[in-house]
């Protein structure tokens, strides 16, 4: 595990998250001037839930698999069956119990279980460990894949009489996963030409969610601004997502988990909420403001909660 100090951390971390915030206002500009017309956030939201998403998690997966690997594969998804349990059980305890419209409450409950691990979650963890980090953050990642293509859809299309599950469980998100886990075990991978194509592919998901978002905020008006901003639903996502459930994975420290991997699963945990949630708000015809000033306000949040978790982390594992 890479030692430093808190202060590096964070002013690393906050330099990793201003072209996010830049991205978003390309997207509010564009929307603003009619660039992007009302047309193309269904449109963004097709393109990165078919085809962006799926090669990202395809170049994603595509690591070397080895026995120590396997060790370590093991805890990794122990933690995140772990934690994604635990956030299912309470976002959906929370859910029942909140005062909001059925517009917003699979908004609220998926803004609690789903984090944007797929992103800032990469950045994050590649900064602080280097390349070993993101083999370990894509191991961790697997299980939350395949829930945030299935559970995350069941979440705001299971009032839907039309919905077929066939083809929601054999979504491209899904098929992505697990063809990606067939070629993490077999002997050999995919062809250079092949992995940089889902690279760059994979890649735009960033920018064209962070667009979307602001596409998006660009809808809105001043005074739902201040209204989301006051909304204690809004506060209480946020403080579940970044700093409540993620510290229920410090019990794994009974079980002597090695600090490295323990390390990897408390923060990327602590992501904020992801812009996925706004893509399947946008799709399934639920708020999908409401779904973006979550998604943004955890995000701006998450500039304090990660770097002081990390330190928090630093000084309890030295």
């Amino acid at each position: 595990m890479k030692k430093g100090g808190g202060h590096l951390s964070a002013s690393a971390f906050i330099l990793t998250m201003i072209p996010l915030y830049l991205m978003a206002l390309i997207g509010f500009i564009a929307r603003k001037m009619n660039i992007l017309n009302g047309n193309a956030n269904p449109v963004i939201t097709q393109l990165m839930l078919y085809v962006t998403l799926p090669a990202l998690i395809l170049f994603s997966l595509n690591t070397t698999f080895s026995m120590e690997l396997l060790i370590e594969f093991t805890w990794l998804v122990s933690m995140s069956v772990f934690i994604m349990t635990v956030s299912m059980v309470l976002g959906a305890w929370l859910r029942k119990r909140a005062d909001l419209p059925d517009g917003q409450k699979s908004v609220f409950e998926s803004l609690i279980v789903f984090g944007n691990q797929g992103f800032i979650g990469f950045a994050v963890i590649y900064m602080l460990m280097g390349e070993q980090g993101v083999v370990y953050l894509t191991l961790f990642n697997i299980f939350y894949l395949v829930l945030i293509w299935s559970y995350g859809i069941y979440l705001f299309a299971r009032h839907e009489a039309s919905v077929n599950w066939r083809m929601l469980f054999l979504n491209p998100g899904i098929l992505a996963t697990l063809v990606g886990l067939i070629m993490l075990f077999l002997p050999f991978s995919w062809p250079d030409m092949i992995v940089k194509t889902f690279e760059d592919v994979g890649k735009m998901t960033v920018p064209l969610s962070m667009i979307l978002i602001g596409s998006l905020l660009a809808d809105t008006r001043m005074d739902d601004f201040k209204q989301y901003c006051n909304n204690l639903y809004i506060w209480l996502a946020s403080l579940m997502k970044l700093l409540i459930l993620p510290l229920t994975l410090l019990i794994f420290i009974l079980f002597e988990v090695p600090e490295t991997l323990l390390l990897i699963a408390v923060l990327t945990a602590a992501m904020p909420s992801a812009t996925t949630t706004t893509v399947y708000a946008q799709k399934f015809g639920a708020d999908a403001v409401f779904a973006s000033y979550g998604v943004i306000h955890s995000t701006i949040l998450c500039l304090l909660t990660i770097p002081l978790l990390y330190s928090f982390l630093q000084w309890l594992m030295n």
